[in-house]
């Protein structure tokens, strides 16, 4: 055999091994992260094979969490703690929430005291209430903007999807589909958040729970009033019958005109909110940063007589004018 033919044959056995070591490459690829490639969390973790019960339990601990229970005038606080976290999707339930941000502002308080008092700081009432004042903003005020921030911003993406979802619920009702399946296919479809939403209302559902307290359980977690529109359609028409299809997408309609409404008051009133957000948050981040890069710019002035009683009415007139800023720009549609 000439040394040009064993060439040619070296080099399709080569090109051949090549070829099969990409297509078993790809194909381990395709096995054992498909996955990723779903389009929500609870099909990722049904991938990743883990069984539906598991799934459930997994997406209601870190949608819903603990209900928190305050005493006396911090039980509002504390359901609004509770709302806020669910919305956000946060994976720590509400009650370890702020037993973490105590923590964390009682270790900071008690630090920085010891730092105050290693440097030789006169230690006062007024280094005591900046101190304090510190710690609450760097261990709960900070992190309560940034989860608000957080769900804010979840809400949003939900009521933007929600339309979607219920164009695709309709098309299902088209189809034939009984209103369970068409749940269904809205949990193979969707994107996070809503579609993990739905796919805890179907698992919920097929675990024995009505339907309609499935859905309403999505829309206080959720605290979307479009979600708690379909769920009184829903309501309505099981009560006394009529087209779902034709009634959720009159619905639908009216949600994308709303949603355009709101679109329009957002644009009207978009330099108020800015201006709230920037007269809310600058105040504590620039104290947060300067007392963190230079300490002694409040601690040298802090044992004055004087500045407790300017700082105590500082704290006041924040707070004032945060509930008044809030009021302004808090626009209901």
């Amino acid at each position: 055999m000439s040394t040009d033919v064993i060439r040619l044959l070296v080099l399709a056995l080569v090109f051949a091994a090549v070829v099969l070591g990409i297509e078993g490459g790809m194909r381990w690829y395709r096995t054992n992260r498909g996955g990723a490639m779903a389009v929500n969390k609870r099909l990722r973790l049904i991938a990743s094979g883990f069984d539906r019960p598991e799934v459930l339990a997994r997406l209601r601990r870190e949608t819903w969490g603990d209900a928190i229970h305050l005493p006396g005038f911090l039980a509002g606080p504390g359901k609004k703690l509770d709302s806020t976290l669910r919305a956000a999707g946060f994976g720590m339930s509400p009650g370890r929430t702020f037993m973490l941000m105590l923590l964390i502002v009682a270790v900071l308080f008690v630090l920085t005291m010891f730092g105050a008092v290693i440097f030789g700081f006169r230690i006062g009432l007024g280094t005591v209430l900046m101190t304090a004042c510190f710690a609450v903003a760097a261990g709960m005020v900070l992190p309560l903007m940034v989860i608000a921030q957080r769900a804010e911003r979840r809400r949003k993406k939900m009521a933007d999807q929600f339309p979607v979802a219920l164009d695709i619920f309709v098309r299902g009702l088209r189809a034939g589909h009984p209103v369970a399946s068409a749940l269904d296919l809205l949990t193979q479809e969707m994107t996070d958040p809503i579609g993990s939403e739905f796919g805890i209302v179907t698992d919920e559902v097929a675990y024995g729970a009505d339907l309609r307290d499935a859905l309403q359980n999505m829309a206080d977690r959720c605290d979307l009033d479009d979600l708690r529109m379909f769920v009184v359609s829903l309501s309505v028409q099981n009560e006394t019958g009529g087209n779902l299809a034709e009634i959720l997408e009159n619905l639908s309609q009216v949600i994308r005109e709303r949603a355009s409404m709101v679109l329009m008051v957002r644009a009207l009133s978009s330099e108020g909110r800015m201006t709230a957000t920037i007269l809310t948050a600058l105040p504590v981040l620039a104290f947060v940063a300067l007392f963190l890069l230079n300490p002694p710019f409040y601690l040298q002035v802090a044992g004055d007589r004087a500045f407790s009683i300017g700082f105590g009415c500082l704290i006041g007139l924040y707070l004032i004018g945060f509930f008044i800023i809030r009021r302004l720009v808090n626009i209901k549609v």
